[in-house]
């Protein structure tokens, strides 16, 4: 038996539309095993709520949602708070109702500082190399403003990797300046720009991990059974003293639970 902090994505077993939803995640996830869950804590759209979201999770609902989590044992390890822009994914690279999702987002690191989990992790766009883009500068005024707020709540605001070199998310971190701005490491998005080697470059601010893998012929992301250097990674990850949550991520729809059984007994091993 390893000594790894593992936990699951929630929404890898599903939509979390009402308190039903979110009890029987909560169920299979404890049927499986796991100790730690970060739910997805925004709605999906107009027409795909989350009991989460915290325009709707609010006052004693945040405490009712709290007390149902940890009846299970659970640790929550964190929160997704995954938007959009009107033409692109990530909500934050986009002018157009750009300060909606930036209060949208703080709204977010609330619920999770008052939920005890208080990291919020998402994709907020790609981050361009190119600094006097304006694109990046509207990005780091956008992310700047929410990490400062994650300071004042006493949360963590955390970019995910992967749609962009880690060097770039570096130089962009250290742009913005804050203690409270991180990252969320996910080590198949970073296949393409290099699993280990982002470890290395990031690591002053990784403080959750998602733990996925990719198969491009099964196109399965069970651990183990994919392109991720399993072995290489966690040891570059507790050379860098990362003591954080794993939480495995599938969002394949196929055969999840089976999958995610696997990739919890999978990292047992370290």
């Amino acid at each position: 038996m390893g000594t790894l902090k593992i936990g699951v994505a929630l929404w890898s077993l599903g939509p979390t539309a009402t308190e039903d939803q979110l009890r029987r995640n909560l169920e299979q996830a404890a049927e499986i095993g796991f100790k730690g869950v970060q739910p997805w804590a925004v709605d999906f759209g107009p027409e795909h709520p989350c009991v989460l979201d915290p325009d709707r999770c609010v006052g004693e609902k945040r405490r009712e949602v709290r007390r149902l989590i940890e009846s299970y044992g659970f640790t929550i390890t964190g929160f997704c708070a995954q938007l959009a822009g009107p033409t692109k994914f990530g909500g934050l690279n986009e002018e157009e109702g750009l300060l909606e999702r930036v209060e949208k987002t703080k709204r977010c690191l609330e619920l999770a500082a008052d939920m005890g989990g208080p990291v919020v992790t998402t994709h907020p766009g790609e981050i361009p190399a190119d600094r006097d883009d304006p694109v990046y500068r509207l990005m780091l005024k956008a992310i700047g403003d929410i990490a400062k707020h994650a300071e004042m709540v006493g949360a963590y605001f955390c970019i995910e990797t992967g749609q962009e070199p880690a060097q770039v998310l570096r130089q962009f971190i250290e742009d913005v300046g804050s203690p409270n701005l991180k990252v969320n490491y996910d080590p198949a998005n970073m296949l393409r720009w290099g699993t280990v080697e982002g470890v290395k470059v990031l690591a002053p601010w990784i403080v959750h991990t998602h733990a996925k893998d990719w198969n491009p012929e099964t196109r399965r992301a069970t651990l183990g059974q994919g392109l991720v250097p399993w072995e290489e990674y966690v040891k570059a990850l507790k050379e860098i003293g990362y003591d954080g949550w794993f939480a495995i991520e599938d969002e394949t729809g196929v055969d999840v639970l089976s999958s995610l059984r696997e990739g919890k007994e999978f990292l047992e091993r370290f």
